[in-house]
């Protein structure tokens, strides 16, 4: 049954977006175990698997310019968990999903020529430089970890940008098409990383706890709550994920943020916030 109430539908996807969090945090103590590319190619491998239960994509034939939209988009959803999981490996929780939100900020700035934006972008780029300890501002962070949760943000980017032609005219089963191709081209990394261990019977339990954290149990939430929410409400929710992301950090992983990160984390927010609530809408047509 779907929720009519609005309350409910933006309690589900904040509820979503606890989930992928605390899927965050169980992802990097899988780390000491498997690696950064074994746990991101144990959780894509097993969401595929969820997914494809759930949502039983060999029912759906696509015609080769949507497998090729498809394929577009998995490749990048590959990429940003890839890269988003090294970079975890070496910087706070907070901060990588901070500088990682640049993508989808740079998405719904794209193309924007009025005064507004320009502000949005300029709050961006000083929420990035109290991240960054350029002057001094913020605590030390390694500088490999910081590039690549800045390349993830890019191939985020990607994802929003093929999902959308991949889902147009689609359904579910794209997604999980999406997923289970991402996991296919991540999966020799983490071969190559962890070997045999990814496998061990030991971590299933909790690897499987982070694929449904991570991924099956928020986009279902999403799938329940979206009908009900304007897309501009959803875009503002989201928003709240860097801040969620180093609660998270804080609580589950014991990472402290300085007064500035925090800052900077806040100025991120508000960017997004605000360039969602005050993207252009097209003007009515004329009766």
């Amino acid at each position: 049954m779907r929720p009519a109430n609005p309350f409910v539908s933006v309690s589900l996807v904040t509820l979503g977006m606890v989930a992928t969090q605390i899927g965050a945090s169980l992802a990097k103590g899988l780390f000491l175990l498997i690696g950064a590319s074994g746990t991101t190619a144990l959780r894509l491998l097993l969401s595929a698997l969820v997914l494809a239960i759930l949502f039983r994509p060999w029912r759906f034939r696509l015609d080769r310019a949507q497998w090729r939209a498809v394929g577009f988009y998995g490749a990048a959803m590959g990429a940003m968990n890839l890269l988003f999981y090294s970079a975890l490996a070496t910087i706070p929780l907070g901060v990588a999903v901070a500088l990682e939100f640049t993508g989808p900020l740079a998405v719904a700035l794209a193309g924007s020529r009025r005064g507004i934006d320009f502000g949005w972008v300029a709050l961006a780029v000083l929420g990035l430089l109290f991240l960054l300890p350029l002057f001094g501002l913020s605590e030390p962070l390694d500088p490999m970890g910081v590039v690549l949760a800045l390349a993830a943000g890019a191939f985020w980017a990607g994802y929003i940008v093929f999902g959308q032609r991949a889902g147009t005219g689609g359904g579910p089963h794209t997604v999980a098409l999406g997923v289970g191709l991402g996991a296919a081209l991540v999966l020799p990394f983490g071969l190559w990383s962890a070997g045999a261990a990814m496998f061990d019977p030991a971590i299933l339990p909790l690897a499987l706890a982070m694929a449904l954290l991570s991924s099956a149990i928020p986009y279902s939430l999403d799938m329940l709550a979206l009908p009900h929410l304007p897309a501009r409400t959803f875009g503002i929710l989201m928003s709240a994920q860097p801040a969620l992301a180093a609660l998270m950090g804080l609580v589950l992983l014991g990472e402290q943020l300085s007064a500035w990160q925090w800052a900077g984390i806040g100025a991120v927010m508000l960017a997004s916030l605000g360039s969602t609530a005050t993207a252009h809408r097209n003007p009515p047509p004329l009766a």
